[in-house]
């Protein structure tokens, strides 16, 4: 089936229920909602050739324009590619390149941004803002009563996730795995009634767009901060004006938003379910937002391989404060969701008994096609339908899992995903630089910082202002190097590969 069905089956049933919200101001109805969506998926086809399995891209940021123009992509048939709105001009122009993307959706904020690597955009790739005039006629015009028939097989959302080669892997997820995904948030996360309203304060282009599906199909209402991004004061003050809120958090906006509520003397009122995930979640932490906000949490661990339904700490499990293990179970990511399997593998690939750790690996409904054209990548990653996700951790024997490291040396900043070795090609561009390695420095706003320790060229001088220039000219700003550690060598061991455990005890 189409997931554009579900905004046509709401807009029959709740023709008249808000749907598009800015802060609490309403921009569309269901109807509303669901005729642009069809108005702007007959003109993808009339106006720009755009046919049932191809690719469009979204390079904006949070508004709700967005949820139309994904549900018009959809209602056309074709295939969204979600861009993080952060991402460098050049880094975006390889995504449209890979996908062969036929049309890039862009707004105000992003367009300079697109435009610097215009060159590097593949060649007849036609440019849409949703914020211009263009759009507003391409929402307004006649569409199908119906969307374009899909299978579940059929691929619906193409996203872009780096990977250790330093070029991002273009996860394909299927109608089939967003569908399974979306009911597995009403068994294993919260559920949801038309009477909610799902707050989209982290981008929509990742998790939190993920669940405004679920969120569709039972007439709920969408919310985007006038802000358009998070901010805790904003975020408080909407709970409270709204009601029946949830949303989606990384563990660091977690944070900012308890000390919100503690300055404001708040508990969150309004604000019913947070779930959060994307990044490291520390005891200490979790354990506070409860104290100050109460029982409105749930934890879940995924990939863009296995969309948020990996494993999932629930709500009740986070106020069993009795049970006798419960700081161990707050302390791990819950336990499997309800569609799929999870087991812990060692280094010949055998299955490990409870307790001990290995790698993680995932098999079920929710994990993706594969990824886009890249047969070396799904050969390594998928074997015999499990996903072998490159996190390791271990299972305790009530099928708890507990996360212990990341084998694939991510740097979780802020909830983004940032893989050393796109910094470390990025600078190793420089002449000035003559090995470098980065690595993850824990930070108690952002979760962790990039350190790029640089070994320089001879006769180059330490300059942190040029290397910070020369990471800007070709990757995202978020991705840069936080500080720079000048060494005379990289530690390694007798093969050559860099001792990364060795750099976090030198960088403090």
């Amino acid at each position: 089936m189409n997931l554009a069905e579900w905004l046509a089956a709401s807009a029959r049933l709740r023709p008249g229920a808000p749907a598009l919200l800015t802060g609490t101001t309403v921009d569309a109805d269901y109807a509303t909602f669901a005729s642009r969506a069809a108005s702007f998926g007959a003109a993808l086809a009339r106006d720009y050739g755009i046919a049932p399995g191809d690719r469009v891209a979204l390079f904006a940021h949070n508004c709700t324009r967005y949820l139309e123009a994904l549900y018009g992509i959809w209602w056309a048939g074709a295939v969204a590619i979600p861009i993080n709105a952060k991402l460098h001009g050049k880094e975006v122009a390889w995504i449209c390149s890979n996908a062969e993307a036929r049309l890039a959706l862009i707004c105000d904020d992003t367009a300079d941004t697109f435009n610097e690597a215009s060159y590097d955009l593949p060649p007849g790739l036609a440019v849409l803002a949703i914020d211009s005039d263009g759009f507003d006629r391409a929402r307004s015009g006649a569409g199908s009563k119906a969307p374009v028939a899909r299978d579940d097989d059929d691929l619906a959302w193409l996203f872009y996730t780096s990977g250790t080669t330093g070029r991002p892997k273009g996860v394909m997820l299927s109608h089939g795995n967003l569908v399974a995904m979306s009911l597995s948030y009403l068994a294993d996360v919260d559920a949801v009634t038309p009477e909610d309203a799902a707050l989209y304060a982290a981008p929509i282009s990742h998790g939190a767009g993920l669940y405004n599906m679920i969120h569709v199909r039972f007439g709920a209402r969408h919310v985007v901060p006038e802000s358009g991004g998070f901010d805790p004061d904003e975020v408080l003050s909407l709970g409270k004006q709204l009601g029946n809120v949830a949303m989606f958090a990384a563990p660091t906006m977690i944070k900012r938003l308890v000390e919100a509520a503690k300055r404001r003397g708040e508990t969150g009122e309004g604000l019913r379910t947070i779930v959060y995930g994307g990044g490291p979640m520390y005891l200490a932490d979790i354990r506070e937002a409860l104290s100050v906000m109460g029982q409105r949490f749930v934890q879940i661990y995924g990939q863009g391989e296995s969309p948020m339904t990996i494993t999932s700490l629930k709500r009740a499990l986070h106020a069993d404060v009795d049970h006798p293990r419960y700081l161990q179970r707050l302390a791990s990511v819950g336990t499997a969701q309800s569609v799929v399997s999870v087991r812990i593998t060692g280094a010949n690939g055998e299955v490990l008994p409870p307790g001990e750790t290995g790698e993680i690996e995932v098999k079920g409904s929710t994990v993706m096609l594969g990824y886009w054209n890249n047969p070396q990548a799904n050969a390594e990653t998928l074997k015999d339908g499990w996903l072998r996700t490159g996190d390791v951790g271990r299972l305790d024997d009530d099928g708890f899992l507990t996360l212990s490291d990341r084998s694939k040396d991510v740097i979780i900043s802020g909830g983004t995903n940032i893989y050393p070795r796109e910094v470390e090609e990025a600078l190793l561009t420089h002449p000035a630089v003559r090995e470098v390695s980065a690595i993850g420095v824990a930070d108690p706003e952002w979760g962790e910082n990039v350190v790029a320790c640089v070994v320089l060229t001879d006769g180059a001088a330490a300059d942190d202002a040029t290397l910070d220039a020369h990471c800007l000219a070709t990757i995202a700003r978020f991705k840069r190097p936080k500080r720079y550690v000048y060494l005379d060598a990289l530690p390694k061991n007798n093969y050559g590969k860099v001792l990364k455990t060795e750099l976090r005890k030198i960088v403090k």
